[in-house]
């Protein structure tokens, strides 16, 4: 009786999937940080990197959306995270002039 191992299974696309999560979290925060260090210290315009960021979150959602696998949880939490975006933005702006 011969005994074939498993090479993938659940567990390992769950694996694998955490880790994309874990990297695709790592390079935004990596690239917001270097956005503010542009805009702050060397007070230049990041736009192109801050680009990178918003459509690197939008195309994931394009995708799940044409495949239909959007629930009312994720309607909710964008509007939150964007909510919470705009005054963290709108804070920053504020505090900018006002150091001025």
């Amino acid at each position: 009786m011969s005994q074939t191992s498993v090479e993938r299974d659940e567990r390992t696309v769950s694996v694998e999937n955490a880790s994309y999560r874990w990297g695709y979290q790592f390079l935004s925060f990596g690239v917001l940080v270097l956005v503010a260090y542009r805009s702050f210290v060397r007070h230049e315009s990041s736009w192109d990197l801050l680009a990178l960021v918003i459509l690197g979150g939008f195309v994931p959602s394009l995708y799940q959306g044409y495949h239909r696998v959007l629930t009312a949880r994720w309607a909710r939490t964008q509007v939150i995270t964007f909510v919470a975006a705009a005054i963290v933005a709108l804070l920053l702006v504020a505090a900018r002039v006002w150091w001025r």
